[in-house]
């Protein structure tokens, strides 16, 4: 199957980041280049998580039909569920995280209480509906949940709404749709808690522009949805934020208030991209697979312009992968030419070349940088490094 030079399916096997095959339906194989920069998003995810007190966990991948039950995906979501025998894979991790903090005794001094998993998960989507890293039946993601007393719940939210919002300014998207959705026909809960649910998600709004979708919500909670839209002007939903007044009492989670008294905390279910994946394929195709500096599966390319300049290529290749940068050497007898060609054909954001005279000099020609200055070594290096900063 052909695709549009701008597809990120044509993208993933023109850049060699990852490729399709009929033997598994829904899931990619990624190649060396495209892992290096799902690592990097992930690296990303981890660190603001980190900056918002988050703890990261791990939970099973397959789970016995009684723990689907309790959550209620066995009767909302059975046709999604991969199930042998009476345990399912997972697709979510929700219960997995509720399942640890059940085993806590929690006081209010201890909420709120933040779990993070970059988990795998599984859904059965229809073969019809798979369309490459934007719909997969395997992807990992980035589910987070925290614990909380229900007053606290607008104003944890709407520090969500604004941090993921700069997140997505600090990837490219400067245009971010929020919907809110409400109760569906068929839910879990009172009316009662329903009701004050979706005041708290409305408090948390307040004046930010956004849509209503009547019915939408999840069965256990209203949601807010955050859509970025890319450079042709499309909306991709990517984060969520869901509150959740159901799932922990279900699962026996609790803790004592200021009067000793025995609570159940609200459950925030929260995701800043969604799928890692599929956030990966929008930024391709935003970006037209020339994707961020930080980013990008080679951040840089050291070509020797002869053999007599490959000791020093090797040298300066040496100290920018040292400082962690993902650079590689390209010492194929090729023309100079030629190499920087492929380099940028790859979407490699940045060239350094080096000949008798930089080795000479002990200096790097960068490709890339504004200017293209000829650099001293360390000076080259801390430019590079500083450019591929996010």
């Amino acid at each position: 199957m052909s695709f549009d030079e701008s597809d990120h399916r044509a993208l993933g096997e023109r850049l060699d980041l990852f490729h399709f095959a009929p033997e598994a339906p829904g899931m990619a194989y990624w190649h060396p280049r495209g892992w290096a920069a799902y690592r990097a998003l992930e690296a990303a995810v981890r660190q603001r998580l980190r900056e918002e007190g988050f703890e990261e966990v791990r939970t099973p991948q397959l789970m016995r039909r009684e723990v689907w039950e309790r959550s209620g995906h066995w009767a909302h979501f059975r046709d999604g569920l991969f199930v042998s025998g009476e345990d399912a894979l997972k697709p979510v991790s929700c219960p997995g995280h509720l399942a640890l903090a059940a085993r806590r005794s929690l006081s209010w001094r201890d909420l709120p209480l933040r779990y993070a998993e970059l988990g795998l998960v599984h859904r059965n989507e229809p073969s019809g509906s798979l369309h490459g890293l934007f719909r997969l039946r395997q992807f990992t993601q980035d589910d987070g949940h925290i614990m909380l007393p229900e007053r606290d719940v607008a104003a944890e939210v709407a520090r969500f709404l604004d941090s993921l919002a700069a997140f997505y300014r600090s990837v490219g998207f400067d245009r971010v749709q929020l919907a809110f959705s409400t109760r569906p026909a068929e839910r879990a809960g009172s009316d009662e808690a329903w009701d004050r649910a979706e005041a708290a998600l409305r408090a948390a709004l307040g004046e930010r522009e956004h849509v209503v979708h009547p019915g939408e919500g999840a069965f256990y909670g209203p949601k807010i949805e955050l859509a970025l839209e890319d450079r042709l002007g499309r909306a991709w939903q990517c984060g969520t934020i869901q509150l959740d007044l159901v799932l922990p009492a279900r699962f026996g989670v609790w803790y004592a208030d200021e009067d000793g008294a025995r609570r159940v905390p609200a459950m925030l279910h929260r995701a800043m991209l969604g799928s890692l994946e599929r956030f990966l394929g929008v930024l391709l195709e935003h970006h037209e697979g020339r994707l961020p500096p930080w980013l990008a599966p080679e951040q840089a390319v050291v070509l020797p312009v002869s053999d007599a300049s490959l000791p020093y290529a090797r040298e300066v290749h040496a100290q920018l992968t040292a400082r962690g940068l993902r650079a590689r050497l390209d010492p194929r007898a090729e023309s100079l030419s030629r190499r920087v060609r492929d380099a940028h054909a790859l979407a490699v954001p940045f060239v350094a070349v080096v000949g008798e005279r930089e080795q000479r000099a002990r200096r790097v020609a960068v490709r890339g940088l504004v200017g293209e200055p000829v650099l001293e070594l360390d000076a080259a290096v801390g430019a590079l490094v500083e450019a591929c900063e996010r």
